[in-house]
């Protein structure tokens, strides 16, 4: 059933996507993506902008309706939209024209030189998350020229802030002009494909995300001198406290896309891999295999449950001083239908110590709302990936947040999708918010034409 669906979404592809010169576009949208990567847009004033206004110039010069809007006009957001016959609610896509800032000496080519060497681009942004924008741009300028018959709208947006700032992007738009890019369903950053040994694995489909919810841990005791140690000093209840949550494993709850995603797992790998992933789905192997992820794979291991991760101790001002209190911030990522009272309180059990309290920050994002991976869009994408790559697909429940949270609420199903990436690349320093940052040449031509194939499968016209 499923492989019947695929072919009648890709039966959906314009005629004239027979003639696209994947050569000659190819190379166009290398210069667009270089051009975007060489746009410093760490958050200095007016960078978004600029990101905004290139995009705008790219597009409008080949007759595509475009808007700015923006709560900074700093940090602008861009929305264009190709009108499709209307017959069935409109496609969004989105790329963050925002990048975490950089350290200058880190890098061996600068930062924003987008510098082609040795088969890779370097540059802040070319992983996270300029490879979507560009991918994007290009498909709305295809679309425009291929005059492409669409059952949908499709809306592009270059939003702002989504690296710590959400209010001014995508907050922003779904608070005040949601009606602009309101849509069934979404593209965005979130998933991409996994190479390891310069070989494509599979691709990973982001169906749902965990929740920011983050906490405090407050210690207190009695102050005093630091000649004269007490069993009630604040900074040794804390550092108990944190060692104990910090080494809990809490219970393993799988949903529907984390389940499918390990069980696929167990299938596509080989060897011990293998083995390890069906062990975890195995009561009585599940221990070792959940403690080898704890070790090996931390992502995978924030899969399994809600997460736990001490990342600021604060506590005294003297070093003869013995402090009344001391404090640590927790970064709790918490599985989207989490009650988190009664994780606080599986939290005061572990912790056991009277003297330490939990204080929780609150959630940092909506309520997550899982999308179906059986979908018609799924399924597109999954054909989409198949075809460029010729790999299978998982789903994945992503670990860290992205702006799509705040588009589930509001009805709109979103996937997130992105380029293919070296697993070795994280150890060697260059992902996404390391040091440096690379992509391969072969990424950012191959997922252009995923991007292509998505969309016009999605959005295409059924003959």
């Amino acid at each position: 059933m499923r492989y019947a669906t695929a072919l009648a979404l890709f039966c959906a592809l314009p005629s004239a996507s027979q003639t696209i010169d994947w050569s000659k576009t190819g190379e166009e949208g290398m210069r667009h993506f270089q051009a975007l990567v060489q746009i410093d847009s760490t958050g200095a004033p007016g960078t978004e902008t600029k990101v905004a206004e290139y995009v705008k110039r790219v597009l409008e010069s080949e007759g595509i309706p475009v808007t700015l809007e923006a709560k900074d006009p700093a940090r602008a957001n861009l929305i264009a939209r190709i009108s499709g016959n209307g017959s069935k609610k409109p496609l969004l896509i989105m790329g963050h024209s925002d990048t975490v800032k950089v350290d200058l000496a880190k890098w061996t080519f600068p930062p924003f030189s987008a510098t082609r060497d040795g088969g890779y681009v370097y540059g802040r942004g070319t992983l996270d998350d300029k490879t979507n924008l560009y991918a994007a741009m290009m498909t709305m300028l295809m679309l425009k020229r291929t005059n492409a018959k669409l059952d949908r709208d499709v809306i592009f947006v270059s939003e702002a802030g989504e690296e710590g700032n959400s209010s001014i992007g995508i907050g922003y738009l779904v608070s005040e002009h949601f009606p602009q890019i309101e849509a069934e369903a979404c593209l965005a950053e979130g998933g991409g494909v996994a190479r390891r040994g310069g070989t494509a694995r599979y691709a990973m489909i982001q169906t749902m995300e965990k929740r920011p919810s983050g906490a405090r841990l407050v210690a207190r005791g009695p102050s005093g001198h630091g000649s004269r140690p007490m069993r009630g000093n604040a900074i040794a209840h804390l550092s108990g406290a944190v060692e104990k949550l910090a080494y809990w494993d809490p219970p393993m709850r799988l949903n529907d896309t984390t389940r499918t995603f390990f069980e696929k797992m167990g299938q596509i790998s080989d060897g011990e891999e293998a083995q390890r992933f069906k062990d975890l789905l195995n009561p009585q192997k599940s221990a070792a295999a959940r403690e080898y992820l704890a070790v090996n794979e931390p992502n995978l291991y924030s899969m399994l449950h809600t997460s736990i991760s001490p990342n600021i101790i604060q506590g005294g001002f003297q070093s003869n001083v013995i402090p009344s209190e001391a404090t640590a911030t927790l970064d709790i990522r918490a599985l989207p239908d989490e009650n988190m009272p009664e994780f606080y309180e599986l939290m005061r059990k572990i912790i056991n110590d009277p003297a330490v309290e939990i204080v929780p920050n609150g959630a940092g994002r909506p309520q997550g709302v899982p999308v179906s991976i059986t979908s018609d869009v799924f399924t597109a994408l999954e054909a989409s990936f198949r075809t460029v790559y010729g790999i299978p697909t998982v789903p994945l429940m992503g670990t860290g947040a992205t702006d799509m949270s705040q588009l589930r609420p509001r009805g709109v199903q979103c996937y997130g999708i992105g380029a293919m990436r070296d697993d070795e690349d994280v150890l060697k320093g260059f992902g996404a918010h390391s040091d440096q940052e690379r992509i391969s040449e072969e990424s950012v031509y191959k997922h252009l034409r995923f991007y292509w194939n998505a969309v016009t499968a999605i959005a295409g016209a059924k003959f």
